[in-house]
């Protein structure tokens, strides 16, 4: 086993950890406000300090990853969902389907993907629903290219026209034959997706556009610390380290699960 797959594990396994012992216990109420507390160093009694409105920094950390995974995971679910078979069908069908479906990928992609989240965000409004949608969207076209351009070329294999000799059809091969071998790739672009996702709620966050308070999120955490800094540096460092560390975690995770999973890529014993 690799070591960034071991490190990316472990980094990217913190922060799952922390958002789903947040859902039982958090050191403190994120919802309860302690103004005489405010910007409290790190210390025995809270172990990350606290941020201006006297909130325990452990447990904002804790319910912010809550917030930041959920996010991710359910955008790149929808990319998934709706890319996998738009790639699969473009590839299997060629022709118009495959023009509409790579022209309408081009017309996403020409924009920057925050831009896209933002505009759709500010459209619908702020709210950790619409930033799953936002980003979601952008990953419908990063899912069908992938899809396409792995499926292309295992379709000109002599055992897929066997398949189509023996009467399976395209719907039929493409389930049976083309996706299994094109699994691992998708994996891999999740977990990359997954990282990109974690940013994409923490800017949308950052502006406004992402979870609305009560809820903790990073983002917001690291917006509202900008004009503190000087003053508690505890509260901008603590959530930007979690976005590092969970992000860093999750794109070693992917070059770790690359290595391990593409048989041309694995290191002879």
């Amino acid at each position: 086993m690799r070591a960034s797959l071991i490190l990316g594990t472990l980094l990217s396994g913190l922060a799952l950890v922390a958002a789903l012992v947040s859902f039982l216990w958090t050191p403190a109420d994120v919802t309860q406000l302690a103004i005489a507390q405010k910007l409290l160093p790190p210390s025995g009694q809270h172990w990350l300090g606290t941020d201006h409105f006297g909130r325990d920094m452990l447990s904002m950390i804790m319910v912010g990853a809550r917030t930041s995974i959920a996010v991710a995971l359910v955008a790149v679910g929808i990319g998934m969902g709706f890319g996998v078979p738009l790639g699969l069908l473009a590839a299997a069908r060629g022709g118009w389907i495959d023009e509409v479906v790579m022209r309408g990928n081009d017309l996403v992609f020409a924009f920057p993907s925050l831009v896209i989240a933002i505009l759709i965000t500010a459209a619908l409004g702020p709210s950790a629903l619409n930033a799953i949608i936002a980003i979601g969207i952008f990953n419908i076209p990063v899912f069908a290219r992938v899809t396409r351009g792995a499926a292309l070329p295992i379709w000109t294999l002599d055992y897929i026209r066997a398949a189509q000799v023996a009467g399976k059809g395209a719907r039929r091969i493409s389930l049976q034959h083309i996706l299994p071998n094109i699994a691992n790739l998708l994996i891999v672009q999740g977990t990359i997706q997954f990282s990109l996702g974690i940013l994409a709620e923490a800017g949308l966050s950052y502006v406004g556009l992402g979870a609305q308070p009560p809820t903790p999120s990073w983002g917001r955490m690291l917006a509202e610390a900008q004009t503190m800094v000087a003053l508690a540096p505890h509260v901008a460092i603590i959530p930007g380290l979690a976005i590092i560390v969970t992000v860093l975690g999750l794109n070693l995770l992917g070059d770790g699960l690359r290595d391990a999973l593409d048989p041309r890529l694995r290191r002879a014993p």
